[in-house]
């Protein structure tokens, strides 16, 4: 093994116009990861709109792009491009051999699942290396709700993936893989059920607190003019059915009976045209354009992304599953309370107005209660925010959590540590 370790992590999808959660995870692993002497180089399919700056690049972390089809036949190309958008079940041909041929490599990293896991597993067998497994979106620990949302893009279409799926042996890639890591203690203990003998770890995402401490609410009412002086709640996450935008613009009229002043601000880019379509329709028919502000994509830890978070009243998340809720700690390094959607995620990491505020999206009710505290309890706002704030610098340090995926790195690679444990 080479004196400072070298980890290709295989991507399922990116595009910076479309930065998401998962690229949010994986660039703060390998920030935590590079101060502890590990290099880093991404592999991610060619996306057809490729603008602005490059985090992943500009952080000095080579991205190798390779070619990556939906092998679907028979679906429009607006359900092929939704697919890409959100990385479905890709396959390619180039990618095998170009991981093979990566010098220097120590683990392979995948935040993949399915064929495109499995070309990383096969290149990793190959070459002798182990292959760790991050799962980011939820496996086992997915509502039947999103279930459906992934299988939309599919609708009507023949799949003709599935031999190659099957050579690769696809379906037992966590099986076959060296380390499964999850964010989600749910999400773990159902894996362990199925794979008790593997080596499954828990890893919350990291969040670097100083990068949110600095004032940056001139950059926000700058940008968007509209909510200077406007209490508002904050949606940050792209446009997209398992996020839920929808359903909380449903709820504005009843709290613009009590608050006519509160805005509504979805910060995020749309990675599915009709839902975002749909979303758009259902805000005029509501005669909601003046209360509600669209940002699109914001880049990744933008000055205006982190002034909306640090203006913000309350930031919300009404997703149908989300696995851990990155959002949330972002929200209180901010200094931000939080109301939030009763997922896996998000009960792990609240308790009930104690540090936020949760509901349940079959009771509207208790969202309305929390939106009505929030803006009438100042008091309570900031004891939550604050409590915390204070969780996100003590347990989810992005150096500190580094440490801890480069000693797994170092076991399954044979090596010995000498790190001390955080």
């Amino acid at each position: 093994m080479s004196e400072q370790m070298k980890v290709a992590h295989l991507l399922r999808k990116y595009n910076p116009a479309e930065w998401g959660g998962t690229e949010t995870a994986v660039k703060r692993l390998l920030d935590g990861l590079a101060n502890q002497s590990v290099g880093a180089v991404i592999f991610a399919p060619k996306a057809r709109l490729e603008t602005g700056t490059d985090p992943f690049a500009k952080a000095g972390y080579p991205v190798k792009r390779y070619r990556a089809v939906a092998p679907v036949w028979r679906i429009s190309s607006e359900q092929r491009d939704q697919l890409i958008a959100v990385g479905g079940n890709l396959i390619s041909f180039d990618l095998l051999p170009r991981l093979l041929f990566e010098p220097g490599l120590d683990v392979i990293h995948t935040h993949a699942l399915n064929r495109l896991g499995a070309i990383g597993l096969s290149a990793a067998r190959l070459r002798r290396i182990p292959l760790v497994v991050t799962v980011h979106g939820g496996y086992l620990d997915l509502p039947a709700e999103t279930r459906r949302a992934l299988q939309r893009p599919l609708e009507g279409g023949i799949e003709w993936g599935k031999l190659f799926g099957a050579l690769l042996r696809s379906r037992q890639l966590l099986a076959r893989a060296d380390a499964i890591v999850t964010c989600n203690q749910k999400e773990a203990e159902l894996l362990r059920e199925l794979h008790p003998a593997k080596r499954i770890m828990v890893q919350p995402h990291g969040v670097p607190a100083r990068v949110f401490q600095n004032s940056c609410e001139h950059a926000a009412t700058a940008a968007f003019p509209e909510i200077s002086g406007k209490p508002f709640l904050l949606m940050p996450g792209r446009i997209d059915p398992v996020k839920n935008q929808t359903w909380v613009v449903q709820q504005m009229p009843k709290w613009l009976e009590s608050f006519p002043e509160l805005r509504l601000v979805l910060a995020g880019p749309c990675t599915d045209e009709p839902y975002g379509k749909a979303l758009k329709k259902e805000i005029r028919n509501l005669g909601l354009e003046q209360k509600v502000v669209l940002t699109g994509g914001i880049p990744f830890e933008d000055p205006r992304l982190i002034g909306l978070l640090q203006m913000a009243t309350a930031v919300v998340s009404a997703s149908f599953s989300e696995t851990f809720g990155l959002v949330i700690l972002e929200a209180w390094a901010a200094g931000a309370p939080v109301i939030a959607s009763k997922t896996s995620g998000a009960c792990a990491l609240i308790e009930q107005r104690r540090n936020g505020w949760l509901f349940d999206l079959t009771e509207p009710e208790e969202f309305q209660t929390a939106v009505s505290e929030a803006m009438r309890r100042p008091d309570v706002r900031a004891e939550l925010a604050e409590l915390g704030r204070r969780r996100v610098l003590d347990e989810f340090d992005t150096d500190r959590l580094a440490v801890r995926m480069k000693d797994l790195y170092l076991e399954l690679s044979g090596a010995t540590t000498g790190v001390a444990k955080p």
